[in-house]
């Protein structure tokens, strides 16, 4: 029995201490105005496909910046690149079981490599898993999830803790439902029975559908955060 309970002891630590450098991270967005959102999924799910969508469509709008999670290679990053937006890749380390997420650590170590004063929303990209990093907050203001319609309605059921940390699901790959069985009234249910009311957008990253309604949110978020502390007294937007 004591093994059991002073694995929690070890699990509530090192939650405590990322619960402590999340808020510090925070406190910096807040500071620089920085609107993050922490997005996750299962690996596939589109999420490289949909930031490309997104900062090719806010490009000139709003200044975005990326901090990519990746388990050891640097593809999702190099997509990214040809936008011109800062983006910085931490490599999670397999060698202390960090490499199924993102911690508030691993991020803090990201950001003296970003120019935060000028980036308007951080992306935080995290690694493809559907456990681990539902236990991890960084810093975020929101958490958004991109989840396949490939993966069958089920999931919400195998993976309530991430279903129902997230504020925004975004069900993407919509144009492959018709080569699928996927029950999408059955899908929302079981959405709604893990985290009942949670907002949902069904799209498409892939021919563009849907991918309006995100970036409406997106903005729709963006006004809410906090603005960038300036001493001198004026602001800039």
């Amino acid at each position: 029995m004591e093994n059991g309970s002073s694995k929690t002891l070890v699990m509530e630590g090192v939650l405590g201490a990322n619960d402590a450098l999340a808020q510090a991270n925070r406190a910096q967005f807040d500071h620089t105005g920085t609107y993050v959102i922490n997005m996750m999924s299962s690996p596939g799910a589109g999420k490289t496909t949909l930031l490309e969508r997104t900062l090719e469509a806010l490009d000139g709008e709003v200044r975005m910046g990326i901090l990519e999670g990746d388990i050891a290679t640097t593809l999702d990053a190099d997509r990214l690149e040809r936008f011109g937006v800062p983006i910085v890749q931490v490599n999670t380390d397999p060698g202390f079981g960090g490499e199924c997420h993102l911690d508030a650590n691993m991020v803090r170590y990201g950001l003296p490599s970003l120019p935060l004063h000028d980036i308007d929303i951080l992306v935080i990209e995290n690694v493809g898993n559907l456990v681990c990093p539902a236990e991890f907050r960084v810093g975020e203001n929101s958490r958004v999830m991109v989840f396949s319609v490939t993966e069958g309605e089920d999931k919400p059921l195998k993976y309530p803790l991430m279903f129902r940390s997230v504020d925004l699901v975004l069900i993407n790959k919509k144009d492959l439902l018709p080569h699928l069985d996927v029950d999408l009234p059955r899908l929302y249910q079981n959405l709604e029975a893990v985290h009942p009311g949670v907002e949902r957008i069904l799209m498409s990253a892939r021919t563009g559908e849907g991918v309006e309604e995100w970036l409406s949110w997106l903005k729709m978020h963006r006004a809410d955060a906090p603005p960038a502390f300036h001493p001198s007294g004026h602001h800039h937007h």
